[in-house]
């Protein structure tokens, strides 16, 4: 299933895409299950389903304004350095790395697709980095390896936009350069596990047309089980948690001379199978 959150006649809800319209899961199902953060914590995915093989569509796409797929999403934990050519981008020597590298993002610093993208006041340095991103759909601590994708509920796409200077004011951290708001986007859809499942995945960026980044989820130097059985062993993962699982070669900021987005630009972030995310960019305004 394909699963959006949007906004139509004047309230937020959520539904299921289905030939081209709406399903309204959110009037369907009533306040017990008031959004798709609901669903997932109640473990009511299969009313969805259920709801997916029988309803008519009750509304028509083009009449609804498309939101960020969870509204009030718990943790979102972002890797980084996750793909061979990106680790090779840096020019250092290293070695490949034997432990992932991860960072936290604020849901502020996300928008919905269709949304601007702000370039802010501080610096004219943002980034774009296309991304999968995993959405946690059962509890759990110290998972193994084995059952980790039992505990991926579905996957939506991410521009991990960065603020590139600013990434480095500090010696170990880049907390700073990933959380302005606004500066990324998550979306259009969530697409549920059983949809994606065992699949390589291609990720494609764009902008104005232009591929920045293509590469595949097979490349990846910590696989997706990796990073949830890994991530578990410090922190609980709870429904609703976000993992965005790092973003391939091709970055604005690789490019000699760089290349950072401006306003009026088109970021788009494909993948077969979960969908296209889609932003323009412009400049914060005081």
């Amino acid at each position: 299933m394909k699963l959006i959150t949007f906004a139509a006649g004047g309230e937020t809800t959520y539904g299921v895409l289905r030939e081209g319209g709406v399903i309204d899961a959110g009037r369907r199902l009533g306040r017990g299950l008031p959004d798709i953060e609901a669903v997932i914590a109640a473990g009511a995915m299969g009313r969805l389903a259920e709801l997916a093989s029988h309803a008519s569509p009750d509304l028509d796409l083009d009449r609804v304004e498309i939101r960020k797929p969870l509204l009030r999403p718990g943790k979102i934990i972002c890797v980084g350095v996750n793909y061979p050519d990106r680790n090779a981008e840096y020019k250092d020597g290293s070695d490949a790395p034997v432990y992932p590298s991860l960072f936290v993002r604020f849901p502020a610093s996300f928008v919905a697709h269709g949304e601007k993208l702000l370039r802010p006041l501080e610096s004219a340095q943002l980034d774009y980095e296309g991304e999968i991103a995993m959405i946690i759909g059962e509890r759990g601590r110290r998972i193994e390896v084995g059952e980790a994708m039992s505990h991926v509920a579905g996957y939506t796409l991410c521009n991990e936009g960065t603020v590139r200077d600013w990434v480095r004011h500090g010696k170990f951290n880049v907390t700073q350069g990933k959380n302005f708001e606004a500066s990324g986007s998550l979306g259009p859809v969530m697409v549920t596990a059983d949809e994606v499942e065992g699949k390589v995945l291609r990720i494609v960026t764009r902008v104005n047309g232009e591929v920045r980044q293509d590469d595949t989820t097979d490349r990846m130097i910590f696989k997706m089980p990796t990073l949830i059985s890994y991530i578990s062993r410090f922190c609980t993962l709870e429904p609703g948690d976000i993992i965005v699982s790092g973003t391939p070669t091709g970055a604005g900021a690789r490019f000699d001379p760089p290349r950072f987005l401006k306003a009026g630009d088109l970021v788009s972030v494909e993948v077969e199978g979960i969908g296209t995310l889609e932003n323009e960019v412009a400049d914060e305004t005081a």
